[in-house]
């Protein structure tokens, strides 16, 4: 018994020293079937996706799929996600006007052309885990963010379109101050993404 009691207590003391060690995993999910359909994910604008992040965003309602592909994505108690990509730019102001019974706009081609993909973390509702840094991980290696800020309310980390190109799964290791969430991004579910 003394041993095991022995274990526990050294268990104990590694994790207050490393707390940042402690990895929880997730594995992202899809959003159920967006309209209209899309296998290609997060790509540069080109005129058939803007023109597509349009039709998106037209079809108002609450939460459309298309519009908010990331909701949820990485679900975790401490962490909520969103991804900012110029697909989802468009597409947004597009809803946000259609859903004030408004026509719908035609949002500048050249901003979408200049939008990266942003990550924006948030702490969840509760969490005692402070966000203290983002690393994006594809077939072992790591992507570096091209912008990044981390604050008390989260953090921003922008990357360049390479970095979630659908050809292998990537992992966003969401580093805490006490523990560390690491989501697993299929490839299949990287090619719904827009």
């Amino acid at each position: 018994m003394i041993g095991r009691f022995a274990c526990v207590r050294l268990a104990l003391a590694v994790l207050m020293l490393h707390p940042t060690d402690v990895l929880r995993q997730v594995t992202a999910q899809a959003r159920n079937a967006p309209r209209p359909p899309w296998n290609k994910g997060i790509q540069p604008i080109s005129a058939e996706s803007y023109y597509n992040a349009i039709e998106c965003g037209k079809q108002g309602g609450a939460d459309p799929p298309c519009v908010f592909w990331d909701t949820g994505l990485c679900q975790n108690p401490d962490f909520v996600l969103t991804v900012y990509t110029a697909y989802k730019s468009v597409a947004y102001e597009v809803w946000r006007v259609v859903s004030q019974k408004q026509p719908a706009p035609t949002p500048s081609y050249g901003d979408a052309q200049r939008t990266r993909i942003t990550i924006a973390i948030k702490p969840a509702r509760g969490s005692k885990n402070p966000l203290t840094n983002l690393v994006l991980k594809r077939v072992g290696r790591t992507t570096m963010a091209v912008e990044r800020s981390v604050s008390t309310e989260g953090g921003r980390f922008t990357f360049d379109y390479p970095a979630f190109a659908p050809s292998t799964d990537v992992t966003l290791d969401l580093v805490g101050q006490s523990a560390t969430i690491s989501c697993r991004i299929p490839r299949a579910v990287l090619t719904t993404f827009r």
